[in-house]
């Protein structure tokens, strides 16, 4: 008979595990970011009115936008116009934004004597300031007596310029790493492209201007939801081995389907064989009616995006006619701010493309005509980014807002 033996009780832990210790960091840094602000034709400026604004054109820094405004006439209504007013302002979305600041006047005489109001390089005793929501502000209600800046070398040609300086605090934790493996970056476009490249497989053709191009249906249904009902849907073509494509350039089909199949644009040049700067203007153009076409909602932002980057005299007014028509509001957007410049306006409207625009989009002409008469209103009042003016010291949504002076 076999021994009945008791479980032996479990070991005390060892010193080594009894002392096992774990650890974090908390780190704080500060993203900085500055912007430089020149305020011309300042005689013009005043007689605003107190509380008014002129503001500067937006800016990001750590995660957040960001603007400089300028109260020629002051901002508080006891101050009776003797001081101007200077703030930054928080221009989006925020909760408990931790930032330092600085403003500075610059000294156009060269002796470098500017006017320096800074939170950089010294102990603050309350740490950052923090914005508390969109449309909070930090600055100085009493910035610069008026009749002593008129008198100063801060002044020329009618000229105020402001330099900005934004560091926004933020912090985070960090803990040991047990491990790395190092992941390659995915290559299935790679894959697919080399479907395409090699015509392996395929099962449709299509004939576009004359050239034909093979393809595999399954990745044009999986990548297009026109693709898929003319391919796969109740109303599919007759013969899907074989499709007349109408209304599209050879070149443009092609670079359709290179995105398609590579998820990227290629090289334009390379491609059409030209070597000229606006060839990939010209071929984002016909790619943002062929990606609407096809619902490629990706290649048309793309599109959108070169075209945002390369706007310019000659081809502004054919963009901005694409945008309406395919209905790209942030590139009309860009188009229309583009063509509201006096000096761009006079040389548009010699373009062709301006002919174009007014025969094929009448409507945005009218949208025109407001956009000048808005530029030419804001370039006073400073309101050119849609934000609500703060002339009683509350932020966009009505909420008091305290400044430290």
């Amino acid at each position: 008979m076999g021994r009945v033996l008791r479980e032996a009780p479990n070991p005390p832990l060892s010193s080594s595990t009894e002392g096992f210790t774990t650890s974090s960091t908390s780190v704080m840094k500060t993203l900085n970011g500055s912007h430089l602000f020149k305020i011309t034709g300042y005689s013009q400026s005043k007689g605003t009115g107190v509380g008014k604004y002129i503001a500067s054109d937006m800016f990001m820094v750590g995660g957040y936008l960001w603007a400089v405004y300028f109260y020629p006439d002051g901002k508080s209504p006891e101050d009776n116009a003797a001081y101007v007013s200077l703030f930054i302002a928080l221009a989006s979305e925020g909760t408990d934004v931790r930032a330092l600041f600085e403003l500075t006047l610059l000294d156009q005489s060269g002796k470098g004597t500017h006017k320096v109001h800074s939170h950089f390089g010294r102990t603050l005793e309350s740490g950052p300031y923090t914005l508390k929501y969109r449309g909070s502000m930090w600055g100085y209600k009493r910035f610069f007596r008026r009749t002593l800046l008129e008198q100063s070398d801060y002044l020329k040609n009618d000229c105020l310029s402001v330099h900005c300086s934004v560091g926004v605090v933020k912090s985070h934790t960090e803990g040991p790493k047990f491990y790395s493996i190092a992941v390659p970056p995915s290559r299935i476009g790679h894959h697919f492209g080399q479907l395409l490249k090699t015509g392996k497989g395929t099962d449709v053709s299509f004939e576009v201007d004359g050239e034909v191009f093979y393809a595999h249906k399954l990745v044009l249904a999986a990548r297009s939801p026109v693709f898929r009902a003319q391919l796969f849907g109740p109303m599919k073509e007759q013969n899907t081995k074989q499709i007349k494509v109408e209304d599209i350039e050879a070149l443009v089909f092609k670079a359709l389907l290179h995105f398609m199949y590579w998820d990227s644009l290629p090289d334009m040049q390379e491609l059409t064989g030209l070597d000229s700067k606006w060839v990939t203007t010209l071929m984002s153009q016909h790619l943002l009616a062929a990606a609407d076409r096809y619902g490629l909602e990706r290649l048309r932002l793309l599109c959108e995006s070169n075209l945002c980057e390369d706007v310019a005299i000659n081809t502004v007014a054919t963009t901005l006619a694409l945008a309406e028509q395919h209905h790209c509001f942030q590139l009309k957007a860009v188009c229309l701010k583009f063509v509201a410049v006096p000096e761009n306006l006079r040389a548009v409207m010699q373009t062709d493309g301006f002919v174009y625009l007014k025969e094929s989009c009448p409507s945005v002409m009218t949208e025109l005509l407001e956009y000048v008469a808005r530029v030419i209103e804001h370039s006073v009042y400073g309101c050119k980014h849609g934000i609500e003016p703060i002339f009683d010291g509350s932020d966009a949504n009505g909420r008091r807002v305290k400044q430290r002076l």
